[in-house]
């Protein structure tokens, strides 16, 4: 009896246990589900911060709060640091900035010196050659210059030339020179006499006889056996024909000479660039043998024609040369000094040219780059115009551009793999009126009522539509409610549209 009641005693405190037990973790339980639930919600530390959800088919919508599409599924935040500049753009860190070592400048206006260059070669100025040419028949008998290069001064003989036609003609002359002034005839004889002479005397003179040896026939003196060929003009002798007893005939060049203190460049001016080539402007030749050395000079001359095989045109750069340094058929490259007025300019350094896009990037501050298309005007040594593009004031990027345009293109060409969806843009929601729509363009023209999110009042204006389907449903004058968004700047696109609930 005693052990039963024992038993007894023994199962009531168990139970009085568990229950107490029990009741102790029943009112523990809810608090440490709070607590769990507590932990879920509460960030990480150092966790990344969403900036936005964008559409997760890379349609041009985005939602501050979680959201699903209409198929149900769920929208995909873009954290802080993966956004993405609208227009191609892109944003790094200020770290990664001065990793790069990205230095942008402000556009500015200035004047342009645009430098042309172009190959040429040294000639000989044309207009200071001179060819020495008997005008009779004869045959050299003493040289005087016997070497092609040799120079000679105005005056100095070249050589003697014996001729049976002009000793025949001297003779003649002074026959008739002594008759007229001795003899007394008639008149008819006179006059005949007169008539010999003067043919003699125009025969002499045409054949370089000089006046003083005319007089000395005229006064009874000897004619003279060999004639003595002087040069016409100071230079170099650059060709030389003439040798010991050759005969020669009337008009054969014997010798030519070339006055080389001064030197012609003829450059090859590329058919694009002749445009900003004129007479007057400065130029400057560089040659292989004096590296190092320039040598100015002025345009005196563009030939009105261009070679057909190279397109290019002839321009004639006129060189001093008192030293002889400048030789013919030497080549040269020169520069020719375009300079204009004050246009808007950037850096050539800044320029991105793959041969069909010429694009900067503008350094819009807080590392947010946008790059933009660029119509280019004349090039300078360091500076390229631009005609359109960017305005004065903005900064471009003269150092790590092609990193940075490269990462930008990377982002895009991501977003355009999966649908978009590197690309944030914000869309607008409003309420108007359908005006009309264009049959031919599709063009949709909405009075709408103010925009709180763009701060537009109302107005009637144009939207694209982003499919043919959105206005199908409606009629002009509808009351609609839709959603737009700008695909590029001054483009609004219609997303969404329909009537007024």
């Amino acid at each position: 009896m005693s052990a039963s009641i024992g038993k007894g005693v023994a199962l009531l405190a168990a139970l009085t246990v568990a229950a107490g037990a029990g009741y102790w973790f029943g009112g523990q339980r809810p608090h440490a589900a709070q607590e769990a639930a507590a932990g879920a919600a509460a960030p990480e530390k150092g966790a990344r911060k969403v900036l936005y959800y964008r559409n997760p088919m890379g349609l041009p919508d985005t939602s501050p709060t979680p959201k699903k599409d209409s198929m149900g599924m769920d929208y995909i935040p873009v954290y802080e640091g993966e956004e993405q500049e609208s227009g191609g753009g892109v944003k790094i860190s200020e770290a990664k900035i001065q990793r790069l070592g990205v230095r942008s400048v402000p556009v500015e206006r200035r004047s342009l010196d645009a430098v042309v260059r172009a190959a040429g070669r040294v000639e000989v100025d044309e207009r200071r050659l001179a060819t020495v040419t008997p005008k009779f028949e004869g045959y050299v008998e003493k040289l005087f210059v016997n070497a092609t290069g040799q120079y000679v001064a105005r005056g100095a003989p070249l050589f003697e030339a014996y001729s049976p036609e002009l000793l025949a003609t001297q003779r003649e002359y002074a026959i008739a020179a002594q008759a007229l002034a001795q003899v007394k005839a008639d008149e008819t004889t006179a006059a005949g006499m007169k008539r010999l002479a003067e043919s003699a005397l125009e025969r002499l003179r045409n054949w370089d006889v000089t006046d003083d040896q005319i007089a000395r026939l005229a006064a009874g003196g000897a004619p003279q056996r060999a004639l003595t060929f002087r040069a016409p003009a100071s230079g170099h002798v650059i060709e030389r024909k003439a040798t010991q007893g050759m005969r020669f005939m009337p008009g054969e060049a014997l010798y030519q000479l070339a006055d080389l203190s001064t030197v012609w460049v003829i450059a090859e001016v590329a058919e694009q660039d002749i445009g900003r080539v004129r007479t007057g402007l400065a130029a400057r030749a560089r040659l292989e043998a004096y590296p190092g050395q320039e040598f100015a000079g002025r345009i005196t001359y563009i030939y009105p024609t261009l070679k057909a095989d190279t397109r290019t045109a002839q321009v004639r750069v006129e060189l001093p040369n008192p030293q002889g340094r400048l030789k013919p058929a030497m080549y040269a490259q020169v520069e020719i000094v375009a300079a204009g007025g004050p246009r808007l300019v950037v850096p050539s350094s800044a320029v991105i040219d793959n041969g069909t896009r010429r694009v900067v990037l503008v350094d819009k501050g807080d590392g947010r780059f946008e790059p933009r298309d660029v119509k280019l005007g004349e090039r300078g040594d360091e500076y390229t115009a631009v005609t359109d593009g960017v305005k004065e004031g903005e900064r471009v990027v003269v150092s790590a551009n092609f990193l940075l345009d490269s990462e930008a293109n990377l982002k895009a060409a991501l977003g355009a793999l999966t649908g978009g969806a590197d690309t944030a843009k914000v869309t607008h929601r409003a309420v108007g009126t359908l005006d009309d729509v264009d049959a031919k363009t599709g063009t949709l023209l909405i009075t709408h009522e103010p925009v709180e999110s763009l701060k537009w009042p109302k107005m009637t204006m144009e939207f694209v539509p982003a499919n043919e389907s959105l206005a199908k449903k409606l009629a002009p004058g509808a009351a609609i409610e839709f959603d737009f968004v700008e695909r590029k700047p001054g483009e609004w696109v219609v997303t969404k549209m329909q009537a007024r609930k």
